[in-house]
């Protein structure tokens, strides 16, 4: 298989693969590490196997890559698939939690996002991929890809849930020292070869997200990776 700047990983299934980022996640909690957390159905069981290989996250920080701007107890809300599959199942909670505040203001949020986050060295970022290729709240194209100096930024939906987001901008995501793809299911083949073996393109957001000094992993099931072959 074939990828630009990306160690592959591809496991059999989609339990396979949450199970190998619940083991990356379980061992940056114990480690005290700045972890960042995504949304979506995989990353949900991920962290369900992560409070169980690691019910003490007290010594971690968490983060979010980036959030729907809704309240934090929303069916839509990143933070709250966070809470209902790993916070509400550890035995102790993480040191540091740092929401984004879906309920304010895009601007509003994004800016006091952007305070704390500034001089905080991310250790692990967990990232999902769509259909259309797009990572975070960056989408094909989107004026925020050409960022260069703010960290989070708000950020208009291109797809449903047709609500507004707060996201980290491209110099943010690439700072983290090792970034973690999560993507599975055909419905994502496409898009995981256009992101990880295709020249870097604005309509493909995930072909522009690499660590710029440290590692990115990229971690499939069989059905995401089909088309990454030679």
């Amino acid at each position: 298989m074939k990828a630009r700047d990306v160690q592959l990983i591809v496991v059999d299934d989609e339990d396979a693969a949450a199970r190998r980022v619940a083991e990356l996640l379980a061992e940056s909690s114990r480690e005290g590490k700045e972890i960042v957390l995504t949304g979506g159905r995989t990353p949900g069981l991920a962290y369900e196997v992560a409070a169980e290989l690691e019910p003490d996250w007290s010594r971690a920080g968490v983060w979010w890559g980036d959030e729907r701007c809704v309240p934090p107890d929303d069916e839509l809300s990143n933070f709250g698939l966070a809470r209902r599959t790993l916070f509400d199942r550890l035995e102790a909670q993480p040191g540091r939690v740092h929401r984004i505040r879906g309920e304010d203001h895009p601007a509003v949020a994004a800016a006091s996002y952007e305070r704390e986050l500034k001089g905080t060295t991310l250790d692990l970022l967990l990232l999902g991929l769509g259909p259309d290729g797009h990572v975070a709240s960056l989408f094909p194209n989107a004026p925020g890809l050409a960022e260069t100096e703010r960290l989070a930024i708000p950020a208009e939906p291109k797809l449903e849930p047709f609500v507004e987001r707060v996201t980290l901008t491209p110099p943010a995501l690439r700072a983290a020292r090792r970034i973690v793809f999560l993507v599975t299911g055909d419905e994502k083949a496409q898009a995981v070869a256009n992101a990880l073996a295709g020249r870097p393109d604005p309509a493909v957001p995930g072909s522009l997200i690499r660590s710029e000094s440290g590692e990115t992993l990229a971690i499939l099931d069989q059905q995401a990776a089909s088309r990454l072959r030679d």
